[in-house]
């Protein structure tokens, strides 16, 4: 166990964090809003260079993180517990699945649902687009882009997390997780700063961009559901009523706004993908479910290493697609990461892996088969339009999916009202990961806190979709994924270091133990000869 630091001492490095992080963010505002084409050009600039000569290592990087995932969900460590060796998960396992889930991805899937399988069967990376072909790729690599890869890389930053705070007795804090390298002296000073504000940043912006694509996901609702043009200004409203219902809910706290939040949040999602599925094309959903998964299984190595160093023209989609996500969820990572290290205490690694990585993995692929299968199947055999709807905006291709189906109006007012409850949810889990990365780790961060980053996420959203600065900031904040990719990788090895040397350390005694036994048994043999 580490030395806990005083109160003094915690509250002069989180006010340290705090303002480095507060000012770095009013500077790319004050960019954004003044010069958003420039800011525009030089995000993209540094985005394409970063794609293009370090692509692989995105690549390379989100594969190393599934297998090592994989290796502590089945190695002796798994069952080293997230906590004192007697404790109990802190939150039971439906709740607990429902507060990650929502965290994770839940906005992006409804986003993504349609919209992804869509452009790859318009954009195959090889092929001719608008086959059968296109079709079981466009499932295919849609189930690569929101499986196991992400919740990996979630799960690295997440384990660390909940191991070096609960197990070891540190602050909850992005540097805590390199200790070993560090030492627990040194984790708010210097390198220690630098990894809580990228943390604190990555949070910031990825939640901007997240509260933007949702605004615009529940303009879209609106506009099909009561004919309001889904304009900069509605979006920018939308933005505004759900911080101030986020910021209740922060207010409250985990066990009661986020935890019941999550909760509705999930039995709303499963209601609308019950009735999709039973809708829509249901037979064909099952097909293209069962072989999805069979497809997904049998091409993840070759798709997780794979990109197109002979030029064979597909360079242009890896960039835009895989190399593009795994920078994204990268750049989430510390907010997520946090968030799930933050309700996970009790935990064994096995259970945790189990839950992080498998859970949320099988739930997205029944998503992929049911809205994007759905979508897929009206665009290939019934000529639906869906595609023209997500060429022309990305967020009206869930409506117009819902639009074609018995009931729509059902289904899209349910579908904007789990949109809005996602919103919610992602804001008030940011707002506390903030408020924990600049408090010195507190895991019940100050309300003041709390609200204070709740407003300043939907303050950033709503000028940035005033401004038409939202797609920038997006690509600057995947920049940022490189830096904590080198970041994650210390920490996964830091990680390794200590769960081995606490199982070997924990196995002595046990081997002693052993060997004395064996050498009494052999002491009464020889007696008796």
């Amino acid at each position: 166990m580490v030395k806990e630091q005083t109160e003094q001492e915690r509250s002069m490095y989180a006010k340290r964090t705090f303002w480095i992080a507060l000012i770095i963010m009013l500077i790319f505002v004050v960019f954004g809003i003044a010069m958003p084409e420039a800011f525009g050009e030089a995000a993209d600039t540094i985005f394409g260079y970063m794609v293009e000569q370090w692509g692989w290592s995105f690549i390379l990087g989100a594969s190393l993180f599934l297998i090592m995932i994989v290796y502590l969900l089945l190695s002796p460590v798994g069952e080293i517990r997230l906590g004192k060796d007697d404790e109990k998960p802190e939150y039971g396992n439906f709740t607990w699945f429902a507060m990650l889930f929502s965290c994770g991805m839940g906005i992006g899937l409804l986003f993504w649902g349609v919209s992804e399988p869509i452009w790859h069967y318009m954009w195959p990376p090889y092929g001719e687009a608008g086959t059968p072909a296109a079709v079981h790729m466009a499932m295919r690599y849609s189930y690569f882009h929101w499986g196991l890869h992400p919740w990996a890389i979630y799960a690295v930053v997440a384990g660390s997390l909940a191991y070096f705070s609960y197990r070891r007795g540190l602050p909850m804090m992005l540097s805590s997780c390199l200790e070993p390298i560090l030492g627990p002296e040194n984790i708010n000073k210097g390198w220690g700063v630098v990894v809580n504000v990228i943390g604190v940043f990555a949070t910031l912006f990825g939640l901007a961009t997240s509260l933007g694509l949702g605004a615009m996901q529940i303009g879209a609702g609106l506009e099909f559901l009561f004919g309001i043009p889904s304009t900069n200004t509605l979006w920018v409203v939308i933005v505004i009523v759900v911080t101030a219902a986020a910021v209740i809910s922060t207010y409250t706290g985990i066990d009661r706004g986020i935890k019941w939040l999550s909760r509705i949040n999930i039995v709303v999602a499963l209601a609308l993908l019950a009735l999709v599925f039973i809708l829509g094309p249901t037979l064909y959903i099952l097909n293209s479910l069962t072989h999805g998964i069979g497809d997904y299984l049998q091409n993840i190595i070759y798709m997780s290493f794979g990109l197109d160093a002979a030029g064979e023209g597909a360079a242009g989609w890896y960039n835009a697609w895989t190399v593009f996500y795994w920078a994204w969820w990268i750049a989430w990572a510390p907010f997520v990461g946090t968030f799930i290290a933050r309700v996970s205490r009790g935990r064994t690694i096995r259970n945790f892996v189990t839950g992080v990585l498998l859970v949320p993995v099988a739930v997205s692929l029944v998503w992929f088969a049911v809205f994007g299968g759905a979508a897929l199947w009206y665009e290939h055999f019934g000529g639906g339009g869906i595609g023209d709807a997500v060429a022309q905006d990305e967020a009206m291709g869930f409506f117009t999916l819902l639009e074609l189906m018995p009931a729509s109006a059902l289904l899209v007012g349910a579908a904007s009202f789990s949109v809005a409850i996602f919103f919610i949810t992602s804001s008030d889990s940011g707002t506390y990961v903030n408020g924990m990365l600049t408090s010195g780790g507190n895991p019940n961060p100050p309300v003041q806190l709390r609200i204070t980053w709740g407003v300043l996420e939907g303050a950033i959203a709503a000028i940035l979709l005033f401004t038409g600065g939202l797609g920038a900031l997006q690509t600057a904040s995947v920049v940022g994924g490189f830096p904590f990719m080198i970041v994650m990788f210390l920490m996964l090895y830091c990680l390794m270091k200590s769960l081995f040397q606490e199982r070997a350390e924990g196995s002595l005694p046990l081997e002693k133990a052993r060997i004395n036994a064996a050498l009494e048994e052999l002491k009464q043999e020889k007696g008796k000869l």
